[in-house]
Parts: structure tokens; C-alpha cells; sequence
């Protein structure tokens, strides 16, 4: 099996690989607990739902995150996708479902490529290359809307939309669900497949990585597109959501993204990471934004600077119980 991943100096201690490995789900079902006790309607199953739902977009965004983390990059470019994504759906949802999904994942995915091919063949800096596409996506999704001036509707009744807004058994949304089958498959693909075990060669040790015959320049290819079609696919499905393509939504995403991919215990310097645990860090986000909404007596701006500092903290306390240690992917 090939691996260079980054391990754990303190793996003698295993609760802490515990802790690095589960700690976004331990502060979740923490504060899950501390707000179900003290916030009332918090544990019904409307509110939950919301959550769930409310998460499942960021979800799909921060998955895709996740695998260009894990070799040592960055995507500051998924906002923008997203909110183009969302744009050619709403405008493709005219031709009907398919071309609704098929377009944005088109252009998305090639937006990625694109991403991919200038990082990995013109060894360009990631940071650079996607804040790039990030401004060139925008001016896409401007000339798309007419600067803006014209949202494009979604027409009731398409094939996606009871994926949307449907409920099992009326009561957990078929959007979640969608997001757990793509979490498992993800998480499959990095831990059970050799194109995985790339992913986690590249990030841990680059160099070493294609001494060792791994494709280095078309892995990175291929997370950057699969980060650029998990942005239009949550884009497409946003705009079924919505009922139209919104060209202000996904301002900040790409960084809440990137939050929850590090509160779930992947290293921003790549090579260790699972997808678990990233889940856990979009729903941890959810949670505190639905605090907030329900405590209701803080300003937009005050939210905010709470949610940043909380993000601080859960950082801070992960370190901590890990000892600075890591383990392996």
C-alpha cells in the first residue's frame, strides 16, 4: 500500500489520535446537549431537520475540500462556483432537469480542471491560481445574470426538486441523505482505494510521493475538478432550493468550507485528513448558527465575530487533547 502520510509522534497515547480523529463530533454532541437543555424547541425534529438541510449544501462543498486539503492545497475559488453553479442551473432549469444539473457540473468541472492543470502542470501556487479562477468565476456568473440584474427561476416540478424538499418519512430530508451517500462514498474512495492512497502520498510528502511512481501531477487534477464539481453540484441544488439561481449566495463559503475541513482534524499542511470528520465540522457550524439564530439577541455583524471566536476556541481544544500529535490517514 503506498503512504507517506504524516504520523502521530505521540502514538503511544491513542486517546489522542482519538481526540484529533473524533474531537468535531465529541464538541457537537457537546453542545447538542448543552443547547437541547437549555433552548427550547431546539430538539424537536423541525428544528433538527433545518439543520440537517440547511448544512447539506456547505456538505458537499467542504467534501471536495477535503481531498484538495489532504494533498497540501487550497480552493478559495468554490465560493464563486458555487454561486455560478447555481446561476447556470437555474438558467439550464428552463430545458429541464437534466440540463439543470448538467451544465453546472460541466462548467464547474472544467472551472476545476482548470484549477488543476495550472497548480499541477505550471506549478503555480494554488492560492494564487484559485483566487484567480474565484474572480474569473464571478465575472462568468455576472455576464450569465446580466451584472446581476436578472435571477432566473426554477419551475415547480422538476425531477430534483422532491430530492430537495422531500423528507423520509417526513421527517429527515432527502438532501442530508444524499450527503451521508456521498460522505460514504468519498471516505471509501480515500481509505479503501489506491487513488486515495495518492491523495494522502501527495500531501504528506510530494517528493517522496512520485519517487514512489505516484501520478503526483494527475492526482492533483483530479481533486481539483472533483472540488470544482462538488461546488456546482451543491450550486445546482441550491438554486432547487431556492427556486432560483441568486448570484449573492456563496460570499464566504469557500472559507466556511475550509473551517469546518480543519475543525474536522484535517491538516491544513495535507497528508492526514478523513472525511468523518469534516461532516461533523459542517454540522458543529450548523449547530451554531441555529444557537445564534435562537438566542436572537445579536446583530448580524455580533454573529459573526461569535461563530469566529467559537471556531477559535474548538481549534484551540482539539490541539490541546491531541498533544499536537497526528496519525495517519
Amino acid at each position: 500500500m503506498i503512504t507517506t502520510s504524516k504520523e502521530a509522534p505521540t502514538a503511544s497515547i491513542p486517546w489522542r489520535d482519538l481526540a484529533q480523529r473524533h474531537g468535531a463530533l465529541l464538541v457537537l454532541l457537546l453542545v447538542v446537549a448543552v443547547a437541547g437543555m437549555t433552548l427550547d424547541g431546539f430538539l424537536t425534529l423541525g428544528n433538527l431537520n433545518r439543520v440537517l438541510v440547511s448544512a447539506s449544501f456547505l456538505a458537499i462543498i467542504a467534501l471536495g475540500m477535503t481531498f484538495v486539503i489532504i494533498t497540501g492545497g487550497i480552493d478559495l475559488s468554490v465560493g464563486t462556483v458555487f454561486a455560478l453553479g447555481g446561476v447556470l442551473a437555474a438558467w439550464a432549469s428552463q430545458y429541464g432537469s437534466l440540463a439543470l444539473l448538467a451544465l453546472p457540473l460541466v462548467v464547474c468541472g472544467l472551472i476545476g480542471l482548470l484549477n488543476g492543470v495550472l497548480i499541477a502542470r505550471a506549478g503555480l501556487a494554488p492560492f494564487i491560481v484559485t483566487l484567480a479562477t474565484m474572480l474569473g468565476a464571478w465575472g462568468l456568473m455576472l455576464s450569465v445574470s446580466d451584472e446581476g440584474n436578472t435571477t432566473y427561476l426554477v419551475p415547480e416540478g422538476l425531477v430534483l426538486a422532491p430530492l430537495v424538499h422531500g423528507r423520509l418519512f417526513d421527517v429527515l430530508g432527502y438532501s442530508f441523505l444524499l450527503v451521508v451517500a456521498v460522505y460514504v462514498v468519498g471516505g471509501l474512495v480515500l481509505r479503501r482505494t489506491t487513488a486515495g492512497q495518492h491523495v494522502y502520498a501527495v500531501g504528506g510528502d510530494e517528493r517522496t510521493a512520485a519517487l514512489m511512481g505516484v501520478p503526483v501531477a494527475r492526482t492533483k487534477m483530479a481533486v481539483y475538478t472533483l472540488s470544482g464539481l462538488c461546488a456546482g453540484a451543491a450550486g445546482a441544488l441550491n438554486a432547487v432550493w431556492l427556486g432560483s439561481g441568486v448570484t449573492i449566495f456563496g460570499i464566504g463559503i469557500e472559507l466556511q468550507a475550509i473551517s469546518a475541513v480543519v475543525i474536522g482534524g484535517t491538516l491544513l499542511t495535507g497528508g492526514y485528513g478523513f472525511v468523518a470528520g469534516t461532516l461533523a465540522g459542517v454540522l458543529l457550524l450548523g449547530v451554531i448558527q441555529n444557537i445564534i439564530n435562537a438566542v436572537g439577541t445579536l446583530t448580524s455583524a455580533f454573529q459573526e465575530v461569535v461563530s469566529g471566536l467559537f471556531l477559535i476556541a474548538v481549534v484551540l481544544v482539539q490541539s490541546r487533547l491531541s498533544g499536537g500529535g497526528r496519525g495517519g490517514p
